[in-house]
């Protein structure tokens, strides 16, 4: 025996001296030399019965791989599915689950997937199953691939998912890896508390600084997790934001539009992000020529093009259309909607692609495809018929009460009376399920259906009432049982219209001050934009905001202040702690003036104009000649609207600097354009103000002593205007400068705007600028008067008017409601208030 094992001993040593094989794997060897997914099946069928579970998952990740270094349009995950051989690498798994180890069985299931096998197939089953009693002694780069492969089967909210989370919670502190992290945290993201959210995020940040800035995966991942919390972290956002920024080069149009997509839904903008992405997908123009990557880049492109670069687009989409796929064709048509193209033929190439692959569609994609197509006012009467029976076969066999009230709403648009018994049994059988949003959205639906249906001229039909009374107790009851501000706020965040105010506004301010020890720094910019957008005055809410926004100003982000001060100009709110609150604001963000996005700045230092506040610093920055260049060019990449909304605000801020700080030496760089503005203007006044035009000439003698819409210098427009001399006689205007209105509320001008130059006046004679203030002028809530209208006074007055302002509630009051009490009423606010 001594003498056969020295014999063995000394064989095994000349092999090894020699470089003999010495227990060396073949089949392994010779797998790992294909190039190929023929080759592989190859291997395996010439090696069915030497085949180890070591092989069998080597295999399987291998096929994956080669599929995954392909192209999306040039992959061939179909053909690999169904070869005979991979049936035998799937028998071969199953039998050998119990003996694989603990990342092989991760590997094996995360490829079998991204091969779209079934996930209820019994080999998918078996591999959880296994996985499910490993769980706890996974590493953490195979507890991510797992997390990963649940996820993409809807299992985000399972119990397994959760047991995953706290394996996370666990192990958190020992996870080095951003990769792993990241995975890890899109995964359980449906799953967290606030605490353990709080620790991910600070996990992500302090891995962020130690990882290869060329990965930008990860920061993606990054902003992906906070997409799907719907947490906006400021600082973290703009720490993933300069890694992708230095990473753009790389970039494809594919990444470039998860990215865009991603950052829109958390309204996180970045000046300097999309100037370089704009550049880089124009670079990509040329190569992206497949349907896919063309799909990509036209609608991350499309929406900040110049109308030769959109033309070129649109050119290119109707070379590929009819290669578009399903969902291909369904980005291509919402791109279209968002840049308002009028392309008919494109629109009916995409409709096309659209009609003939409408049965794979999900519900909310046909919800989608609908509202796009409405909105695009696309005529094709046999696509809207089939869309509206689909939305109602999917409405008829939903029970998920979002999917419900979205099918609702959509189907509101397309008027169908036969179908509203349908819809009001489904909306009744979700109501008391329903969010805030939901029941605001239902609300919008209700009243189409209402005004379309023909018995609704006679009455509102008692099915209506009955289900808007549901609605209204559904909505008062979710706000009484509320008990957490921050759940409130993200179901108030797109709430407007008729129903919100006149059923749950008060409910909902009772709800918010109910919960005023909640508001802090957190939430209560969200809560500030809430009160901005319903134009509601609360002191004790907004005076809970500024204390706790002097108390933790050094926690806010400084592009929060924006937000933080916004009610309080706009709703004209002077807080007892106003000058406190302006100045730490101010403070707060002057040293990062450079860091702003130019577009915000400006809105931020308009609101600031408004309350009468000019921070010497930021006026300076803003009319300085680089920051104009910076600003120029984010314009030419941002959405029409909030273009059009900061060019406005630019004039704006332009002309109260010039008429308030003379002293800062900023030059009135707007006169072009406002004279522009002022050639395409198209005045019609209201019912109220053509009366008050009427009352106005008896009561100062004549209609030639009253002016209409006169342009002003710096180009305000004054509604009426009379001159009186020192006694308070009225003066009349010449012929020739008389403005006057026709019958039907249109203003007849009798000269070109820009020839409307101002008489001169007596000495001693003043100018008399008449304004109606309409309800939009005040706070919904109260006569509280709004910040532009004493903005525009005081700028008026500085232009030498004296101004006379006829609030609507009391032109329309019952006090005056005769002929002599309207003439009394104007009497007293000319004569009376102005006389010394």
């Amino acid at each position: 025996m001594f003498r056969l094992r020295c014999v063995n001993s000394f064989t095994f040593l000349r092999r090894f001296l020699h470089g003999g094989p010495v227990n060396r794997d073949h089949v392994l060897e010779q797998l790992r030399v294909c190039s190929a997914e023929d080759e592989v099946f190859d291997v395996v069928g010439k090696n069915k019965t030497k085949l180890t579970v070591s092989h069998v998952s080597h295999a399987v990740e291998m096929l994956w791989q080669f599929q995954k270094e392909k192209p999306q349009i040039l992959r061939t995950v179909e053909l690999v599915r169904s070869h005979p051989q991979f049936l035998t690498l799937r028998v071969l798994a199953e039998n050998k689950i119990a003996v694989m180890e603990d990342f092989m069985l991760a590997d094996i299931l995360y490829s079998i997937l991204r091969l779209n096998i079934d996930p209820h197939d019994s080999l998918v089953q078996q591999l959880i199953s296994e996985a499910w009693l490993r769980l706890d002694r996974f590493p953490m780069s195979s507890l991510s691939k797992f997390a990963i492969c649940l996820s993409d089967q809807g299992l985000q909210h399972s119990p397994l998912m959760g047991n995953i989370a706290n394996i996370v919670a666990q192990r958190l502190s020992s996870i080095d890896d951003i990769r792993i992290l990241t995975t890890l945290m899109i995964s359980i993201s449906s799953l967290l508390s606030p605490r353990l959210r709080d620790a991910l995020i600070d996990r992500a940040d302090h891995l962020l600084d130690t990882m290869d800035a060329s990965n930008y995966n990860s920061p993606r991942r990054v902003v992906q997790f906070l997409r799907n919390i719907k947490h906006s972290n400021r600082p973290l956002l703009e720490k993933c934001n300069k890694v992708l920024l230095c990473n753009i080069p790389s970039l494809d149009a594919e990444n470039i539009s998860i990215i865009m997509g991603l950052y829109q839904s958390l309204q996180f903008n970045d000046c300097d992000f999309r100037l370089a992405v704009k550049q880089r997908l124009i670079e990509l123009l040329d190569t992206s020529t497949d349907a896919f990557s063309f799909t990509k880049l036209f609608v991350a492109l499309a929406p900040m093009a110049t109308e030769e670069i959109r033309e070129r687009l649109e050119n290119t989409a109707l070379l590929v259309a009819d290669e578009l796929s399903a969902h291909q064709a369904l980005a291509v048509c919402e791109a279209l909607e968002e840049i308002k193209s009028r392309n008919l033929k494109l629109l009916n190439r995409v409709a096309s692609v659209i009609q003939r692959n409408l049965d794979v569609y999900r519900p909310v994609e046909v919800a989608r495809i609908t509202q796009t197509l409405f909105f695009l006012h696309y005529q094709n009467p046999e696509l809207f018929n089939k869309l509206r029976n689909t939305l109602v076969n999917f409405l008829q066999r939903s029970f998920l009460p979002y999917e419900v009230i979205m099918l609702a709403r959509v189907l509101s648009m397309l008027p169908s009376p036969r179908l509203y018994d349908i819809m009001i049994s489904r909306a009744n059988a979700v109501v008391s399920q329903c969010s805030l949003n939901d029941l605001n959205t239902l609300s919008f639906a209700i009243a189409k259906w209402v005004r379309s249906d023909p018995s609704y001229r006679h009455n509102t039909p008692s099915k209506y009432v009955r289900l808007l009374q549901n609605l209204n107790r559904c909505g008062q009851e979710r706000l009484r049982t509320a008990d957490r501000l921050d759940l409130v706020l993200e179901e108030l965040k797109y709430m407007s219209g008729e129903w919100f105010e006149e059923m749950l506004v008060e409910e909902t301010m009772a709800t918010l001050q109910r919960m005023i020890d909640q508001i802090n720094w957190t939430n209560m910019t969200e809560l500030a934009l809430f009160l901005t957008k319903i134009n509601h005055l609360c002191p004790p809410l907004m005076d809970r905001i500024a204390s706790v926004a002097i108390k933790d100003i050094d926690k806010l982000h400084y592009t929060a202040t924006y937000a933080t001060l916004l009610p309080f100009s706009t709703l004209n709110y002077d807080t007892p702690q106003a000058d406190e609150l302006y100045d730490v604001c101010i403070r707060h963000v002057t040293p990062r003036l450079s860091s702003f996005d130019p577009h915000l700045l400006v809105l931020m230092a308009y609101s600031l104009a408004v309350a009468d506040c000019f921070p010497e610093v930021i006026i300076k920055e803003i009319f300085s000649i680089d920051f104009l260049g910076r600003l120029d060019s984010q314009l030419e990449t941002i959405p029409d609207g909030l273009n059009l909304r900061t060019r406005q605000r630019l004039m704006e801020l332009n002309r109260a600097v010039c008429l308030q700080c003379p002293e800062f030496q900023v030059p009135w760089f707007h006169e072009r354009h406002c004279r522009k503005l002022q050639k395409k203007r198209y005045v019609v006044v209201s019912p109220a103000q053509q009366q008050i035009h009427k009352m106005l000439s008896e009561v100062l003698g004549g209609i030639n002593r009253v002016q209409v819409a006169v342009v002003t210098p710096y180009f305000y427009t004054v509604e009426f205007e009379c001159v009186l001399d020192k006694h308070l006689q009225s003066l009349p205007y010449s012929d020739t400068n008389t403005l006057q209105m026709s019958d039907r509320g249109k203003v007849l001008w009798t000269m070109s705007p820009e020839e409307n130059i101002r008489d001169e006046i007596p000495p001693g004679a003043q100018r008399v600028a008449v304004d109606f203030l309409d309800s939009k002028t005040f706070c919904k809530n109260t006569h509280h008067i709004k910040g532009e209208a004493l903005m525009r006074k005081r700028h008026l007055e500085i232009l030498g008017y004296r101004v006379v302002q006829i609030p609507h509630f009391e032109w329309n009051s019952m006090e005056l409601s005769t002929q002599d009490a309207w003439k009394e009423y104007l009497k007293k606010k000319i004569f009376k208030e102005l006389s010394p």
